[in-house]
């Protein structure tokens, strides 16, 4: 089975598609624009001195991916079924694999369908970042990025690539940040400051983002948003504001998991100014320097 990508929508319509699978007792979507394929089980070489939920590596058409056993991640293990899938996903510029045990449908839904849970309902890794129910399904989105990040510790090396750029005083800039990710606040905020950004405002999706747009006095004069949010997507509120006079120049740069060769129109019809893969931090400081520094 393989998406097609003509059913992605037109950009800022603040609507998305999921693929809903199940791993374990539980059912999950996942953003059909992540996915580039789903297969079956291929023979895996194991890697010795990953952590456990690293299955090993497939090899698929001459490229070698890594493969997260989902079910284990979410502490559920389980052994291999013939009718396990994988799902081949593309997300902060590189290709990774989710073993899960089937795959059942594709959702369109919108983004105020999906609600953050409690802190409580995050789980104990926190690693759930929106739920939607549909019909009588309760969909959980995971934080797949976070997944791959920890997996990684690609997040301390994206600290030291800021660091090594040196700080300097930019505290009288007001930048903005919309990110639902609570690791990813925390990375950018921490990197930020860092690099000498200190006055910063976080919300946490593209709704609140946009009532504090709506508001008199606003003091903002960079925003940084990711795509992926509950309520509002990041593509939508940039759409949104650029629909505004007073906001029709201000520097937006979108910094999202999302951003590849394949979805960077979607920003540029929208009207952002930069697109920045995440975790690239790095990137991030260069290009707020170019534009309020």
């Amino acid at each position: 089975m393989s998406t097609d990508h003509n059913i992605l929508l037109e950009a800022g319509t603040n609507e998305l598609e999921i693929v809903i699978f199940q791993a374990g007792p539980f059912l999950f979507g996942i953003n059909v624009m992540k996915v580039r394929e789903i297969i079956t089980m291929l023979p895996l070489t194991p890697l010795p001195g990953t952590p456990e939920a690293i299955m090993g590596l497939i090899e698929l058409r001459g490229e070698v991916m890594t493969v997260i056993d989902l079910p284990m991640v979410i502490s559920h293990p389980r052994e291999v079924g013939s009718d396990d899938r994988l799902i081949v996903c593309e997300f902060n510029g590189e290709k990774s694999v989710l073993r899960v045990d089937q795959v059942t449908e594709i959702k369109r839904i919108s983004w105020e369908q999906i609600d953050t849970p409690s802190d409580l309902a995050r789980g104990v890794q926190g690693i759930t970042n929106g739920v939607v129910k549909t019909g009588d399904q309760m969909i959980i989105l995971l934080d797949y990025e976070r997944i791959a990040l920890e997996l990684s510790r690609k997040d301390i090396m994206a600290r030291e690539s800021v660091k090594r750029l040196g700080a300097r005083e930019r505290s009288n800039k007001n930048i903005w940040i919309a990110e639902d990710s609570e690791m990813l606040r925390t990375l950018i905020l921490d990197t930020l400051d860092d690099a000498g950004y200190f006055n910063t405002t976080v919300f946490n999706n593209g709704k609140e983002a946009l009532d504090a747009f709506e508001q008199e006095d606003v003091e903002c004069d960079l925003l940084i948003t990711d795509i992926e949010m509950p309520q509002m997507d990041g593509l939508h509120l940039t759409k949104r504001l650029r629909e505004m006079d007073r906001y029709a120049t201000l520097p937006i740069i979108i910094f999202s998991s999302l951003i590849s060769d394949d979805l960077k129109h979607k920003g540029e019809a929208v009207g952002a100014n930069a697109q920045i893969t995440k975790p690239e931090i790095g990137m991030l400081i260069a290009t707020l320097d170019e534009f309020v520094g």
